[in-house]
């Protein structure tokens, strides 16, 4: 019994955008979703366009306000701290993984309001802690607290939500 053999150079070939296909499909790209430079560049260069023909491409959708790094960085962190429930730690080392500039980091981690923050860690952690199958208080604390900081909270506030709250 032999089974047929896959071929594999029968691949279909990465189609590549032209300069003008290249400018309406960014400019969609854009208008979908705030997106970074970095996003934009690497969409470019799956698509064939390098070098110069991206910059300029990117400097055209700054200049018609298609992007725009400060908009991005403010309604990224709006919706990782609201949806995905992340910690400012993991917000901010995520951007500056993007390619955001300090200054628009700063502008988007304004978004966080302090109390919002304060009381979404806290319904994380009880919900964390009602989940935890450990018996032994002590490393089901440690569990949760280990979960809080990979979700990019601060152990400052992760301490003073543990103790205000009844993890015990």
């Amino acid at each position: 019994m032999s089974y047929p053999r896959n071929e594999y150079g029968n691949e279909q070939p990465k189609k590549y955008w032209s300069l003008q296909e290249a400018k309406v499909k960014i400019a969609a790209y854009c208008a979908y979703q705030d997106r970074c430079q970095k996003e934009v560049r690497t969409k470019l260069h799956e698509k064939g366009i390098y070098g110069e023909q991206a910059e300029e491409l990117i400097s055209e959708m700054i200049s018609e306000n298609f992007l725009n790094e400060e908009r991005f960085a403010q309604s990224f962190t709006r919706g990782r701290f609201r949806l995905k429930k992340w910690g400012r730690n993991k917000i901010l080392q995520e951007l500056k993984f993007k390619g955001i500039s300090p200054n628009c980091i700063k502008s988007g981690m304004k978004e966080i309001d302090p109390e919002e923050y304060f009381k979404i860690l806290s319904h994380v952690a009880e919900k964390k802690w009602a989940l935890t199958k450990e018996t032994d208080p002590f490393k089901k604390k440690y569990k949760v607290q280990q979960y809080l900081m990979s979700r990019g909270f601060e152990m400052d506030l992760i301490l003073e939500v543990m103790e205000g709250s009844d993890f015990r």
